[in-house]
């Protein structure tokens, strides 16, 4: 299957319409039925986080998914276009995995412990959405830069039925 590619403006409203189509995708590249709530739920999430980045940065840019099934893999990549000074979630251009894989918020000090927790305004925990995704895809990267964050996760597949 060629890579499916989907932008929104970003309104809560459509977080809905891109876990539909996200679904929909991952059932036709074969991903498992247990798995669609998995894919549902983190590409939600996902989605979520950029919209929010987005509306306090730079509402009129357009969030973008994109979903392929190279090789034996389903991978869903949600950009977003918000700066880098400030970015939402926690997250700060370094790596957001720990040593054993554990989904930090910030760089670990030189004692190797995780670093404190931070709050957003409405009192989640600064990198909880991250963490919620890392529990629900099979494999999480996030990576970000001056241009914006991007949040790829990735699940088994197999080939679709003929």
């Amino acid at each position: 299957m060629a890579t499916v590619e989907v932008t929104f403006t970003p309104l809560p409203a459509h977080v809905r319409t891109a876990r539909l189509v996200a679904t929909a995708v991952a059932r036709r590249s074969g991903v498992d039925e247990a798995l669609l709530d998995e894919v549902r739920l983190a590409v939600g999430e996902a989605c979520s986080r950029a919209v929010e980045a987005h509306r306090q940065h730079c509402p009129a840019e357009p969030v973008r998914i994109e979903m392929s099934d190279a090789g034996k893999r389903f991978t869903v990549a949600v950009s977003d276009h918000a700066p880098a000074s400030s970015p939402p979630d926690g997250a700060n251009g370094t790596s957001v995995t720990g040593p054993a894989g554990d989904l930090v918020s910030g760089p670990v000090n030189g004692s190797g412990s995780a670093p404190a927790v931070t709050f957003s305004d409405d009192g989640v925990p600064a990198g909880f959405g991250l963490a919620v995704i890392s529990g629900l895809a099979d494999d999480v990267q996030v990576s970000a830069t001056s241009s914006g964050m991007t949040v790829t996760m990735s699940w088994p597949s197999a080939a679709p039925p003929a």
